[in-house]
């Protein structure tokens, strides 16, 4: 479900129109998740690590409303839920799209999920079925650490989903950490929405 936002009454009405006249209105930030405990707790428990942490990080941008803001047709809609579009490896060093769908139970979740990601692996094609609006964009490039990654994009499509990227699980001094890269449509969230995200998205990495 989802409503439509009016314009005249949002406090970001000034901000949407403002980005919406630029070329590229998205922009982006890498930031470093501890992920000493979660790599921890999802071993123990027999869990898949990429799983784990795409669970948390869609489970924390659900609880961000700029994160579920979605322009269609120019207008803006607020989701009540946000669901995941994220790229699968193959067995033949392709990739493709899967789509999965949020939900409170992880265990849940973490069942729908591991169908998915067979459903792409076993195929060929790129495009899911069932994707829509309301997703992120999801990768995890596990290969490598960054400090900054960038996306293709089309700017002739009116592309309004935040896309969130995981990178390699890296050693300091005893500690895991992942590199996580985030953009988004300045004309629905700023710096500090982004920042509320990585807040909530550490505290549940850490949760026991």
């Amino acid at each position: 479900m989802k409503q439509l936002i009016k314009q005249e009454d949002w406090k970001r009405k000034e901000h949407f129109l403002f980005f919406s006249k630029f070329e590229e209105p998205f922009f982006g930030v890498t930031i470093t998740i501890d992920c000493t405990l979660a790599y921890q707790q999802a071993k123990a428990k027999g869990n898949s690590f990429f799983l784990y942490y795409l669970y948390r990080s869609l489970k924390a941008a659900n609880a961000i409303e700029n994160f579920r803001y979605r322009i269609i047709d120019k207008e803006v809609y607020l989701f009540d839920q946000i669901n995941a579009s994220a790229t699968i490896n193959r067995p033949d060093e392709t990739f493709g799209f899967s789509y999965m769908d949020y939900d409170k139970n992880e265990e849940l979740f973490n069942q729908n999920a591991k169908e998915e990601i067979a459903r792409v692996q076993q195929s060929k094609g790129l495009i899911p079925a069932g994707s829509g609006e309301n997703v992120i964009h999801f990768s995890a490039v596990p290969w490598f650490d960054f400090t900054s990654l960038s996306h293709a994009r089309s700017f002739t499509f009116p592309d309004s989903c935040p896309k969130i990227s995981f990178g390699k699980v890296t050693e300091n001094n005893g500690k895991k950490l992942m590199s996580v890269s985030i953009h988004a449509h300045h004309g629905l969230m700023d710096g500090f929405h982004i920042g509320l995200f990585a807040e909530k998205f550490q505290a549940l990495m850490n949760e026991i």
